[in-house]
């Protein structure tokens, strides 16, 4: 049984605005699906058509989501509409879907005008085409050590997403559907644009200002504010760490009594907990760029590459070398 809706009143042109989702091999289906159920549910609540959409890849056959499902595209990389906006939305592993059959598609639609945007890991091709750069622009949090790496030339931010020009980026995740509001609510109205959140079960919309991961204290469950600015300070100065003596000088704070407060809310010396970011910054850059292993140890502070494989080995029982070739990249 259809249950009763509150049509929301919008004035339309006559012609939906159509969407084109570029779905790379392995692209995440959540981002992509809260993308698209924005749309419909704009159709639903409007009573009228808005918004179409059609899916795309290389090959315009099938493409495959990281969750395993199998998708039928409805084209393959053709002209666009300069009206059309353009989405990728990519996922795990997407330098490698990045194809160069990708990459000139994205410049060629770019320099005709067509608005282009990317979901989740997407932002990652849509700057190795050079259209991010001298722009804002975001990525999810897991790859943005990588991202700032291999393209210095973007301004990289942690919001939830950017809309800098005819150039969107949304971090993935569920941050499509703040992006998704955002454009509704420019197209249509903010009513428009509440009336589908409520529909979604969506009752806290984020704005670019948001950024992607929890606060410090949240993330770490402890509400200590010298604490979390002593964390804040080592997330910082990963490539040149600073001593727990100065962290502990910064805060008011002796070396002992910091010692004492890692010891009690996080189990672990400071040394310790700072050790374990710059090894975890080391493994996301081993995995996700081509960066030489003497050069990630560099990038997370350590001088000596010997030093840097011994203290790997011990965090994560292989060494970055069995690392890096596990995960398909080569030294």
């Amino acid at each position: 049984m259809e249950s009763d809706i509150q049509i929301v009143d919008v004035e339309t042109t006559g012609k939906a605005r159509r969407f084109v989702f570029v779905l790379l091999e392995n692209f995440t289906l959540l981002s992509f699906a809260g993308a698209v159920e924005c749309l419909r549910i704009a159709n639903r609540m409007s009573g009228k058509k808005l918004y179409d959409w059609a899916t795309a890849g290389d090959g315009g056959e099938f493409v495959t989501c990281s969750n395993g499902t199998e998708f039928k595209l409805n084209m393959d990389l053709t002209d666009l509409g300069r009206d059309d906006t353009l989405l990728l939305c990519g996922g795990v592993d997407v330098q490698k879907s990045t194809t160069k059959r990708v990459l000139n598609w994205l410049r060629k639609e770019s320099r005709r005008g067509v608005t282009i945007g990317g979901l989740c890991t997407a932002s990652y091709a849509l700057a190795k085409a050079g259209l991010l750069d001298g722009k804002r622009a975001t990525i999810h949090w897991e790859n943005q050590d990588s991202f700032a790496e291999d393209f210095e030339e973007v301004l990289l931010t942690k919001s939830v997403f950017v809309v800098d020009g005819n150039v969107m980026t949304a971090a993935g995740g569920t941050s499509s559907l703040d992006l998704m509001l955002k454009l509704i609510a420019d197209d249509h109205g903010e009513e428009l644009a509440n009336a589908v959140a409520d529909q979604l079960i969506y009752s806290s919309i984020r704005t670019d200002r948001d950024t992607q991961r929890l606060s410090i204290p949240s993330r770490i469950g402890v509400r200590h504010p010298k604490l979390s600015s002593v964390i804040q300070m080592m997330e910082k100065n990963i490539e040149e760490p600073i001593s727990p003596a100065t962290l502990a000088k910064d805060v008011g704070m002796s070396t002992r009594q910091l010692e004492r407060l890692f010891r009690r809310y996080l189990a672990r010396s400071p040394k310790r907990y700072y050790m374990e970011l710059r090894l975890q910054k080391a493994r996301n850059l081993l995995m996700q760029t081509d960066m030489s292993v003497i050069n990630v140890a560099l990038a997370c502070g350590f001088t000596s590459p010997s030093h840097f494989s011994k203290c790997y080995r011990a965090h994560y029982e292989t060494t970055p070398y069995r690392e890096r070739g596990a995960h398909g990249r080569k030294e």
